[in-house]
């Protein structure tokens, strides 16, 4: 974006004063407090995460299928045996424990737990999904079932990290932070990488590891819907456009008197591009995060909670071209039932199934659902053996996930767990074949988008991966 030749002219006399008299015109506090918002917009650029310079994208190896993803993340790990994957073997040898399977669990369990929500067949495909999730049910077409998922680690922490960048340590880059790096933002008054979080308790989780820290995400709270509370300090209350695009300027020409004069600086370079960023940012974000602005029914639609609300906020940042949209069904991790499962999920699945279903819907209105691929689960699923009597443990040996759009194939239930569903069995899917597929759907081959970093080439899916080719259409 260039700026107004008025403005430059502006900024040069300014400069040419600071010359002429010295820093006594104005003092240090004065300037920082004046700078487009201040310490708000400093925040802000802090924020967006450019600790080093922008660089242009990778771009795409080939032809992609999608250009945006948005991951639904049920943080704690959700019950599949409870929404995606009947077993009726577990009524037949409830309370038991069968030598078929080793049962073996993080803690002490005791018998096989019996779901009571009832299972019916769907769409054209028969998808058999649970009562629990009627509008999901709706959508079943659209839907590709995967229910032999497994990772190694049934602890959370580790267990998200594997999930969000491939790995257990919380240093690598997150999906959203490779995605970001290799095809960059289609708006530049946005973020390329948006984490819709009712708290940044899992920060972590949107890091840019070793990759440029401008492909870092963004958090804002989508519990919130006035934009204001959602973004602190978007806007300078004392200062209009003009003024600031004036002090912007003026900043962007001192920085690169500095830098004309010291060298190359990188972290100089991502710093200017940060405050512009944050600058155009404050007027286009006040628009596109008002969720507030849709029709009634649409809302309605979607439902009115907070999940309802990060649903509805994501279709719009894509619709805006924001690349990644990662969305946690949260505060906590509301998933992790080793308690009273069955009464959690009456109250929780309504509005999860709702906002979905929703997003789903209405991003075949708009004409954007081939083109955005969205996903859906957790860190593990849970076990069919009982903890605390009516409860399920973490199980990270088979679990479901789902995808829908982006051009993977609707109706299409994949793989299996054994009879009781505590291992994943058939056509197994680790977490590395599903991030390669995603990479695969944006238009890369996983095992070409790298970063050279402490002497080696990193990956998101390491020296592991396949694409799952049977699940695209």
């Amino acid at each position: 974006m260039q700026a107004n030749p008025s403005y430059n002219r502006e900024s040069r006399l300014s400069m040419n004063k600071l010359r002429e008299n010295g820093n006594a015109l104005i003092t240090r506090r004065a300037f920082v407090e004046s700078l487009c918002g201040g310490f708000g917009a400093i925040g802000l650029a802090g924020m967006l995460g450019a600790d080093t310079a922008a660089a242009a994208p990778i771009g795409p190896h080939f032809a992609p299928k999608a250009r945006h993803v948005i991951f639904l993340f049920l943080t704690g790990g959700p019950s599949h045996i409870d929404m995606f994957d009947p077993k009726p073997a577990l009524h037949q040898y409830a309370g038991q424990r069968p030598d078929s399977v080793d049962l073996r669990t993080e803690r002490m369990t005791g018998g096989l737990l019996p779901s009571p929500f009832a299972f019916h067949r769907h769409g054209q495909s028969g998808a058999e999904i649970s009562e629990l999730l009627p509008k999901l049910a709706a959508v079943a077409d659209d839907l590709c079932i995967i229910r032999s998922m497994y990772t190694f680690n049934p602890t959370h922490t580790p267990a998200r990290n594997l999930i969000h960048s491939g790995n257990i340590a919380s240093t690598h880059p997150t999906l959203g932070a490779w995605i970001s790096y290799g095809l960059g933002t289609e708006n530049r008054n946005l973020p390329g990488f948006v984490a819709l979080s009712p708290s940044p308790r899992y920060s972590k989780l949107w890091r840019s590891g070793f990759l440029p820290s401008e492909h870092q995400g963004t958090h804002f709270n989508h519990s919130q819907t006035d934009p204001e509370k959602m973004i602190r300090y978007l806007r300078n209350a004392k200062l209009g456009p003009d003024a600031q695009r004036r002090q912007l300027d003026l900043l962007t020409a001192l920085n690169r008197r500095h830098r004309e004069a010291a060298g190359p600086d990188a972290f100089l370079d991502a710093r200017i591009q940060a405050m512009e960023t944050a600058y155009r940012m404050q007027f286009e974000a006040l628009d596109v995060f008002d969720v507030r602005k849709e029709p009634a029914a649409v809302r309605q639609e979607y439902g009115s909670t907070p999940f309802a609300n990060g649903c509805l906020l994501a279709r719009r940042l894509v619709e805006r071209g924001v690349r990644y949209v990662h969305l946690y069904y949260g505060p906590g991790q509301p998933w992790d039932d080793h308690k009273e499962i069955n009464e959690n999920l009456r109250k929780r699945c309504p509005d999860m199934d709702q906002g979905a279903a929703a997003l789903i819907t209405d991003l075949k209105r708009r004409g954007l659902f081939d083109e955005t691929l969205i996903i859906w689960g957790g860190e593990f699923g849970r076990t069919p053996v009982s903890e605390a009597g009516d409860g399920r443990d973490h199980n990270p040996y088979g679990f479901t996930m789902w995808m829908a759009g982006g051009g993977v194939r609707g109706g299409v239930t994949h793989g299996a767990t054994d009879e009781f569903g505590f291992q994943a069995v058939e056509d197994r899917v680790s977490i590395h074949d599903l991030h390669a597929t995603i990479l695969n759907q944006l238009g890369f081959d996983h095992e070409r988008l790298t970063y050279r970093y402490s002497g080696r080439d990193f990956r998101l899916t390491d020296v592991h991966g396949r694409v799952l080719k049977e699940l695209l259409s």
